[in-house]
Order: C-alpha cells, then sequence, then structure tokens
C-alpha cells in the first residue's frame, strides 16, 4: 500500500464511516479497484483508521461523552453483544471480507432497506433529546451484531436498531456515534495484538497518516451527516447503496475484475 492510497482510503472512510452506506465495504470494494493486497497491513489499516474516524466523535461531542458514568456502563452493555459475536465469529467475519461480492450483495439489499426506513419510522422524527434506556442499550446492541456482515453498515444497523426500540433519528444517530468508540477500540485492540510483530516501521507510517486523514475528515462529515438525516431521512442513502452495487458488478463484469 502507497502513502496515496492510503490516504484516498482514510478519506473514503472518513466520510463513510457514520454514513449508513458501509464504510468497510467502500474500502473493501476501493481496494480491490485499486489492486491493494487483502495482506495484513490492508486488514490492520482498514480497522484503525475506522478508530481514527470514530475518536472525532469525542472531539465533537466532548460535553456529552464526559456525562457520568451510568453512560459508560450503558455503553459497555451495548458493547457485550458485537464482542461476544466477534470472539466467536472472527474468522468467518474474516473471510467474508475476502469476497467483495458480499459487499455487493448486501449494498443492494441494504439500499432497498433504507429506501422504506422512513416509512415505518414515522414516530421517529422528532428531534427532541431522549435518554437511552438500559434495555434499549442492550438492544442496539445487538443490532450491532447484524454490521459484522461486510456492506451492512454499523451505522445504519445500530441508528435503525434505535429507532426500532423507540428512539427519534437524532438520539439514535448520536448513540450510534457513541457505541462506535469501544466497539472500534476493541477491534483494533484485538487485530493488532494479533499482527504487532509483524508490523514494520513504513506500516506504521501508513496506519498513523490514515487514522489523522479519517480523523480530520470524519469530524465535518458527522456533522453533515446529522443535518442530512433530519432532513431528508434514508432514502437517498439508500438509492446510492442500490446504484453503487448495481454499477459496481457491471463494471467488475465488463472489465473482468476478480472480486
Amino acid at each position: 500500500m502507497t502513502y496515496l492510497q492510503a490516504i484516498i482510503l482514510a478519506i473514503i472512510e472518513g466520510v463513510t464511516e457514520f454514513l449508513p452506506i458501509s464504510s468497510t465495504g467502500h474500502m473493501v470494494i476501493a481496494s480491490t479497484f485499486m489492486g491493494i493486497s487483502r495482506d495484513t497491513l490492508t486488514k490492520n489499516f482498514e480497522i484503525v483508521i475506522q478508530l481514527g474516524a470514530i475518536l472525532s466523535v469525542v472531539v465533537l461531542y466532548r460535553r456529552k461523552f464526559f456525562t457520568s458514568f451510568k453512560f459508560y456502563l450503558k455503553l459497555a452493555l451495548a458493547f457485550i453483544p458485537a464482542a461476544v459475536a466477534g470472539f466467536l465469529l472472527g474468522d468467518h467475519i474474516d473471510a467474508l471480507l475476502e469476497n467483495a461480492w458480499v459487499v455487493v450483495v448486501t449494498l443492494f439489499i441494504g439500499g432497498i432497506v433504507l429506501i422504506f426506513v422512513d416509512q415505518w419510522f414515522k414516530h421517529a422524527s422528532e428531534t427532541e433529546e431522549q435518554e437511552v434506556s438500559w434495555m434499549q442499550s442492550f438492544k442496539i446492541g445487538c443490532f450491532q451484531c447484524i454490521a459484522m456482515i461486510p456492506g451492512v453498515s454499523r451505522a445504519g444497523a445500530t441508528i435503525i436498531g434505535g429507532m426500532t426500540v423507540g428512539l427519534n433519528r437524532r438520539t439514535a444517530a448520536e448513540f450510534s456515534f457513541f457505541l462506535a468508540v469501544p466497539t472500534m477500540l476493541g477491534a483494533s485492540a484485538k487485530k493488532l495484538m494479533g499482527s504487532y510483530k509483524t508490523i514494520q516501521h513504513h506500516d506504521i507510517a501508513i496506519l498513523i497518516l490514515g487514522s489523522l486523514v479519517a480523523f480530520v475528515v470524519a469530524l465535518f462529515a458527522i456533522k453533515a451527516f446529522v443535518g442530512f438525516l433530519n432532513k431528508h431521512g434514508f432514502k437517498w442513502f439508500g438509492y446510492y447503496r442500490i446504484v453503487l452495487s448495481v454499477t459496481l458488478a457491471v463494471v467488475a463484469y465488463l472489465m473482468k475484475i476478480k472480486m
């Protein structure tokens, strides 16, 4: 992976991490089309720069993030389902990441779901602040497990999960942002602990560069997404996912790109 490729992937991550369009799916597709091999560095890179983007949440929501100990307990409760699923299914998830066609299919299916989400949750359009309960936290955490399938979108799964359990769009989106912090910290630690012996000096520079770029880009993407979501809902993200998946399938077929 070159520095230019790292910057491109980091920009993609920063823009897409908080949108219901799957940041991992976009990075897998981008890596495939740029001819980046699915080696240890690439896999570590995709996880670590997600952490860089997620840390922008701590900066933007520092007043809410540093509130009470109960807030952290609720995040911990919501994190448990994904932690257990990741431990039990880690190898199967890594195998799915090797196949870009999985991303294409899940992008398409997820797009159809997003087109109808606004109709399903008309009651969730209000923007007043809500407090997330213990049970709501755990249920949202269960929805996050679905996002372990590449292309599903962690943000999309947890936001829709939040609205399913009675939260409005804004509260569901913000809790999704908060939940991403322990989730990506755990995923990054697991990945790096398993491969730290193989990391070279060049790799460290790539990881740091990617994390910084993703962090800066995500700072701007978060606020833009919340505003767009409150004004326009999910349907346009659904249309985007469908168009992207069909386009990728056609291009891959015509250009005989191995996915």
